[in-house]
Formats: C-alpha cells, structure tokens, sequence
C-alpha cells in the first residue's frame, strides 16, 4: 500500500471522502480563451462543440475525510489525454465522436482550499494546484452558495439554485489532470454521489477584482450556465498520481 508522510501524519493510498456535499455549474466557454488559460498546462481543451469548450465551477464541504473537514472551491476544463492524437476535424458531431473514441480527463487549474492541511497533502501526493483561500459555504438553505476571497480580494459570490432530484447510477472512474512545478500528473479516483439534482441553468456569478475573476471573464462569465448539479452525499476515492 503506498503511503506518504504529511506534516508528521501517514497518509495511505487511497484517500477516501467518506461524506461531502458538492455543487457544480458547467458553462459552455470559447476553447481559444480556454486554451489561453491552461497553456501552461501542454494539454487541449476537448471542443465539445465547434469552438466551445467545457468549464466547470465547483464547491465542497468535506465533512469526513482522510484529510480532515475542509471547504474547497475549484475551476476545472474537459480536456483531451495526453495521447489522444490530433483532435478531430470540426462539426457538430466532432466533440461527441472525440468524447468517444478519445476520452477525456477534468484538468484542474484552480483548486484553493480553507486548511492548510489538506493544502500541503493534496499538492504533495497529486500535484492538486491547492491554496489557502477564505472559502465561506452556505449549504443548509434551498439556494446553495459560495463566496471565495483570496488574500483579501473577492473571486466570486457563486449562487446555485438545486434542481430536479435524479435516479442513482453507477459513475465510471474519472481521470483528473494537474501541472504543478512543472509536473503533469494524472489521478484516477472514483465517485459515489448520493441525492443528486440537476437542472439546465440554475447558477448567478458574481465576480471580484482578483486575477482569477479576470481570467474567469476572459473566458465570458458571468454567463448562462448550461447545467447546474447538487449531491447532498457524496463519497469518493482517490488513487496515487502517475
């Protein structure tokens, strides 16, 4: 079993959430802008339609974790793998086909996080660009809301409205792709989400002056969400990056 030392404590392999509430909202961004903001990272942005990539914003309230309780907010793309080839010649059946045959990964190119903790295990054992931020939740009234500040400027007031409750399902293991220190790394971990609802739209953004709200203009936001998702329970599992 692979283990690693974080500030004195074994942590092994892997790491297991064992309850958390998320929420998400999905927008519809320009892939140029998007590869813009993840060039550093030498991977490409899936065109889930022409010219239209997919980015995600999420909160969490981790209540039972391997790494302690914690609150965490994260920015993250659909990406091509590394290996996938060239992309596949534009229409509107192309994102779909390179979904297919390609696959596809969530890059994270923002991750901050309100303990330090989990800061130092999460960008010590996979590369998760983690960092202390003021993370303030609101999930016990109908609308679920986050308000991220970072050394002291607002990023954004993020507000989702939950929508229609959805049947369970099994969900595939997910590939998650990080570029720390000049690093790539790729996670493979796993999610069993519990009282889920989705909805087209749902989300209001407002956004402050810090650079990360610059970057999410940049890419058109505030703008209409193309879906919003809560999970009122949500357990996951996390194993070592390669």
């Amino acid at each position: 079993m692979a283990s690693h030392q974080i500030q004195g404590r074994r942590i092994d392999l892997p790491v297991e959430i064992r309850d958390a509430t998320a929420c998400t909202a999905m927008y519809l961004v320009r892939a140029d802008a998007a590869r813009a903001v993840i060039a550093y990272s030498g991977l490409d942005v899936t065109e889930v339609l022409p010219g239209k990539a997919l980015c995600t914003l999420m909160f969490a309230e981790y209540r039972e974790s391997d790494l302690d309780s914690y609150h965490e907010f994260g920015v993250t793309f659909l990406v091509r793998p590394p290996d996938a080839g060239p992309p596949p010649r534009r229409s509107l059946r192309a994102g779909l086909t390179d979904l297919r045959t390609a696959g596809s990964g969530v890059f994270v190119h923002w991750l901050p996080v309100d303990q330090v903790f989990t800061m130092a295990a999460g960008r010590e054992i996979w590369g998760f660009p983690k960092e202390l931020a003021d993370i303030d939740l609101r999930l016990s009234s109908p609308y679920k809301r986050c308000v991220v500040r970072r050394d002291g400027r607002l990023v954004l007031d993020i507000l989702i409205r939950p929508g229609l409750p959805l049947p369970p399902r099994q969900v595939a293991p997910l590939h998650a792709y990080t570029q720390l220190d000049g690093v790539t790394r790729r996670t493979t971990w796993t999610m069993r989400p519990s009282g889920v609802r989705a909805r087209p739209g749902g989300a209001l953004i407002r956004l402050g002056n810090h650079p990360i709200a610059k970057e999410l203009s940049e890419l058109g936001l505030p703008k209409h969400a193309l879906m919003t998702a809560t999970i009122a329970h949500l357990r996951m599992s996390f194993g070592p990056a390669v």
